[in-house]
């Protein structure tokens, strides 16, 4: 089992950066995909970026490309995901996820972190 603990999200303004961080505990060499996923009121689960641990990997959402990055710390067991430009569309609860499988569906994530509040004001 792999614990995923998120932090970083806040309030910003549109055009601003927020970076998020999620920290991984546990049987991590177990699910060596991590992601990022967002929710927003009334609206389904998204992808927004995943990547492997050697960041050989790579995926985005058409929706971030360009404006997030997501990276990874192994040695600490971290993964971050760079927002840049923020739109107030991005408004949403994000979330942190593991996966044992090369995957951006959500379904394919068997580990997930409580999620973290991101507003972005127009």
């Amino acid at each position: 089992q792999v614990q995923l603990v998120e932090s970083g999200g806040g309030l910003v303004q549109a055009g601003g950066s927020l970076r998020l961080s999620c920290a991984a505990s546990g049987r991590t060499f177990s699910t060596p995909v991590m992601g990022w996923f967002r929710q927003a009121p009334g609206k389904e689960r998204e992808f927004v970026a995943a990547t492997t641990g050697s960041g050989g990997w790579l995926q985005y959402a058409d929706s971030v490309k360009g404006r997030f990055t997501i990276s990874r710390d192994n040695a600490k067991n971290t993964v971050y995901l760079q927002m840049n430009s923020l739109k107030p569309e991005d408004t949403a609860f994000y979330y942190c996820a593991a996966s044992k499988v090369l995957s951006t569906t959500a379904l394919r994530f068997s580990s997930w972190g409580q999620g973290t509040q991101v507003t972005v004001s127009s």
